[in-house]
């Protein structure tokens, strides 16, 4: 009877282990024949749909359960502070009070929540900005920006579902707009140091030197010049200490956000560039 009963169980694990393998090689000819559309105008299948949402929300309900809501997190401040950075970094895609569609809102898929509709709560919102979301299209912004500027958008998720457009657009011209401590200088997707000591760079005797390397350079190959062409206006001797001169900065203890004053830098002109003209004709 023993015999009977270890050779059925055997049987059955054969079985199972079968299918199991059956499972695998169909999953694998069907991943690899490249059958399934991943194209964004094509929508999931109900069953994939449904499985990539619990997926997705259980992810963030389990870490943001962990995180500790800053108890001040509504303070009018937090919330002005985080209406500049979110009308600078989400509205293509998450709206604002009386904006019914983006280019981005539609093209995206799955379809970036509304969130002057819909409030989300405030440490789910957090994590979110932070971490982003793989395959979705939402960017993890912690890698550019400090946690208080992140807690100050969640706070101002809070308040957005309730304002109009005017009062949004308040909220808005009352912040610092974009900022938040130094990454936003450098433009999101640079892989740049997002530290904040960019934010006070002076790039202005940057681009100087690069005008008097091109001017420079212009004259060296115009060959319709006299032979006596006056080269006593053009200053080498302040050409090194133009290309960088970095000035340090710290990031902020406070929400209080640097200011976004820093244009795109021009390519700094080197002494070897000058040194190898040949001004004499």
């Amino acid at each position: 009877m023993s015999f009977i009963t270890r050779k059925s169980l055997l049987s059955r694990l054969f079985v199972l282990a079968f299918l199991i393998a059956t499972a695998l090689i169909i999953s694998a000819i069907f991943i690899w024949s490249g059958v399934y559309n991943v194209g964004a105008d094509n929508t999931h299948t109900r069953p994939v749909h449904q499985i990539l949402q619990t997926l997705r929300e259980r992810s963030i309900e389990t870490r943001a359960s962990k995180l500790e809501v800053p108890t001040d997190l509504m303070d009018l401040a937090h919330i002005v502070q985080g209406a500049g950075n979110y009308d600078a970094m989400c509205v293509a895609c998450h709206l604002s009070p009386g904006v019914a569609q983006t280019e981005l809102s539609q093209g995206l898929y799955p379809a970036p929540p509304d969130l002057t509709a819909n409030r989300v709560d405030a440490a789910s919102a957090f994590w979110v900005i932070k971490h982003g979301i793989k395959a979705s299209g939402m960017p993890a912004w912690g890698l550019s920006m400090g946690d208080v500027y992140i807690w100050n958008m969640a706070a101002f998720l809070q308040k957005l579902p309730e304002l109009d457009a005017a009062e949004y657009q308040a909220l808005v011209a009352s912040s610092d707009g974009h900022s938040h401590g130094g990454g936003e200088t450098l433009g999101h997707g640079s892989s740049g140091d997002a530290s904040g000591d960019h934010a006070t760079h002076d790039h202005a005797p940057a681009a100087d030197a690069a005008s008097d390397h091109h001017d420079m350079a212009d004259h060296h190959h115009d060959t319709t010049q006299p032979a006596h062409t006056d080269t006593s206006t053009l200053d080498h001797s302040k050409e090194p200490d133009r290309a960088h001169r970095d000035v340090s900065a710290t990031t902020p203890a406070t929400p209080t956000p640097v200011q976004d004053t820093v244009s795109k830098p021009a390519a700094p002109a080197t002494s070897d560039d000058h040194a190898s003209h040949d001004h004499q004709h």
